[in-house]
């Protein structure tokens, strides 16, 4: 008897015998995780890889290679995750492009080159924020939705007791904890998802602060370069 009672409220039990309102919110909700589970581990992988290629770019920029050199490097060997690569091609070579042209202004050249690279800048912050919005959604919406199916199974559980003459805590024992794994699955899809977002969101916020700095400091160079050639 008692075995038989263990087995009705094991976990599997519980959500077999959920009603079918239960067990879709369930399923939305683990979908919701595995989903989440996977964007975690791509953003961390593209984060990772492009911290990598900012630290080691910037580290052969400052090394006093010629500018030129370090063009054709990295147009011969491109690193797609590495950010500040794409933003230093942008930049030379709209400077190079309208340093070819005869009679154009300096100032000109680098209002050129500040545009390029600020393109490059945005293409580069829409790439980190990639899944932030549904890791966001997941995380906010999560715990309500679950208790969504918490408020369901509660319900179903005590119109199945006003057909029961005598109700005891193992009639409504059941009902209520197969409800309150909606809630607990949804906890469990939102946490993650959370922490997730607001360490990549910091994340990305540094690498953003970072690219722009590296721009600045960039411009200031060309700067230098156009002006110094021109006198």
């Amino acid at each position: 008897m008692e075995a038989n009672a263990v087995d009705h409220m094991s976990m599997w039990s519980l959500i077999s015998n959920a009603s079918f309102v239960v067990q879709l919110v369930m399923l939305l909700l683990v979908a919701a995780s595995v989903t989440s589970w996977i964007m975690i581990f791509q953003r961390s992988s593209l984060l990772r890889a492009a911290k990598k290629g900012l630290d080691g770019f910037e580290e052969r920029f400052w090394s006093g290679i010629d500018l030129s050199k370090l063009y054709r490097q990295a147009g011969s060997n491109p690193d797609p995750d590495s950010g500040v690569e794409q933003i230093f091609r942008a930049g030379f070579k709209e400077f190079s492009r309208l340093r070819q042209q005869p009679g154009v202004d300096p100032g000109a050249v680098m209002d050129g080159v500040n545009r390029a690279m600020r393109v490059a800048i945005s293409r580069e912050e829409e790439k980190l924020e990639q899944s932030l919005p549904f890791l966001a959604t997941v995380g906010s919406t999560s715990p309500y939705v679950g208790l969504f199916g918490t408020v369901w199974g509660i319900m179903n559980s005590f119109r199945g007791l006003a057909q029961v003459q005598q109700a005891t805590l193992a009639t409504v024992a059941p009902g209520i904890a197969e409800a309150l794994i909606a809630t607990a699955i949804g906890l469990f899809a939102a946490i993650p998802a959370v922490i997730a977002y607001n360490r990549f969101s910091s994340r990305g916020e540094m690498l953003i602060n970072r690219y722009y700095t590296f721009a600045d400091e960039f411009q200031a160079i060309l700067h230098r370069k156009v002006h110094t050639s021109d006198e």
